[in-house]
């Protein structure tokens, strides 16, 4: 079994999955990232600095990365695109995405219509021109139907209302939380304004939930390693650190302060 197939498995199977989330245009530092141990690699294409040319990079960064890696943990670049539109989901396949993360899903026809942009048909609408992805996820439309990962990502009102509903739809593999724009679409004035942590806490619950009854992935995308163990205590199936260009200033910022230390008055 290839590594996207086996990750697909291992999602559907709803087993808990780490991954990081990357914004820059850095293909070695994306290969390192990959090669630490993490089961997926997501590209951020919706706010990410990428382009087109730095997503087919990162891509086969990771695919590096995975080639010198062992079972399980053959990490997979997943891509969050910029819409729900066929054009857009099918060009991150072709350039050998295992999977998609799907923004602003506020219903269960949206939903329904990303999975169909996943899949060849008769399954879905996806023009047939593999590209890369046919080097190693398929080339047979039946094998890459069943490779593909595709997560509707729960960040509206309009989506948490719906949420049973398109936890529902058939072919989905699971839902991914933006907590930044779930509470701001909660009312809340700024992503962090902790007034809202209560409203947050039970719409998370209740995106949980949704998944539990349907038997897919529940993700969720965090801000550290805390943050994300907390979220697999709690019950998340596919959970992503973040993300690239926070943890450098994080890092850069902590050891200039070391330094710092050091230096007399």
């Amino acid at each position: 079994m290839g590594a996207a197939a086996d990750f697909a498995a291992r999602v559907r199977n709803r087993e808990q999955v780490l991954g990081y989330w990357v914004v820059l245009n850095a293909p070695p530092a994306t290969e390192r990232i990959a090669g630490a141990g993490y089961d997926y690699v997501v590209l951020d294409a919706q706010h990410g600095l990428l382009g087109y040319t730095g997503l087919l990079h990162g891509l086969l960064a990771v695919d590096a990365a995975a080639a010198t890696a062992t079972a399980p943990h053959r990490p997979v670049g997943i891509v969050r695109v910029e819409s729900g539109e066929p054009a857009t989901i099918g060009h991150a396949l072709d350039a050998g995405a295992g999977g998609v993360i799907v923004p602003l899903v506020s219903s269960p026809a949206e939903a329904a219509a990303v999975v169909a942009a996943t899949r060849y048909p008769p399954a879905g609408v996806r023009s047939f021109g593999p590209m890369r992805s046919g080097l190693r996820i398929g080339p047979e439309p039946a094998t890459s139907n069943d490779s593909v990962v595709v997560l509707a990502m729960i960040e509206t009102a309009a989506g948490l209302a719906e949420v049973d509903a398109i936890a529902a739809t058939p072919g989905l593999d699971g839902l991914y939380i933006g907590p930044n724009d779930l509470r701001l679409a909660l009312g809340a004035p700024t992503p962090d304004d902790p007034a809202y942590d209560d409203a947050l806490a039970e719409a998370l619950a209740a995106v949980r939930g949704a998944c539990d009854a349907a038997g897919i992935a529940a993700g969720i995308f965090t801000p550290s390693g805390e943050v994300a163990a907390q979220r697999l205590r709690e019950g998340f199936t596919f959970v992503t650190v973040a993300l690239d260009l926070v943890h450098l200033e994080q890092t850069v910022r902590a050891h200039l302060d070391v330094a710092r230390g050091a230096l007399g008055p």
